[in-house]
């Protein structure tokens, strides 16, 4: 999801949920993402997984941005739309996970802890390094440049 503020460029990101993540912030958000479900088209999935990771509908026009390959090697595809949130009313799905690691004691997480609104530049600092591509393309699709302090 992106908006546009004083004519700059807001992205709408998510913080993984779950102790691993919990003191982690610079390089460790992300955009809203999951898996697909065998049969289901790809934009679906994305819509879908939206809604389970944030609460919010994804609703509007989607511009496909493209794809990208995230570290681990998962292939994302990525489409945008216009909108707006209050990060405050965010609501996750939530999973089950061993944790410490090998300890046979089962918690509960939320998927995501919470989400923000970022600049272009303050985005870039936070998200995962292996999808920072995804705001030059949504940046170069919507033809805003990245200014200084922006």
């Amino acid at each position: 999801m992106y908006r546009r503020r004083n004519r700059h460029l807001e992205v709408f990101l998510v913080h993984p949920g779950g102790p691993f993540w919990a003191k982690k912030d610079l390089g460790a958000w992300s955009i809203p993402k999951g898996e697909y479900v065998e049969g289901e088209q790809p934009l679906e999935a994305a819509r879908r997984e939206f809604q389970e990771e944030t609460g919010f509908t994804a609703l509007g026009s989607f511009l496909e941005l493209g794809a990208v390959t995230q570290a681990g090697g998962k292939v994302v595809s990525v489409w945008a739309f216009e909108g707006d949130c209050d990060p405050g009313n965010l609501v996750s799905n939530r999973f089950e996970l061993e944790w410490p690691p090998r300890s046979g004691r089962l918690i509960e997480a939320p998927e995501v802890d919470r989400g923000g609104w970022f600049s272009i530049s303050a985005a870039r600092e936070r998200i995962l390094k292996s999808q920072a591509p995804i705001l030059d393309m949504l940046s170069q699709r919507l033809s805003f440049a990245e200014t200084p302090g922006g």
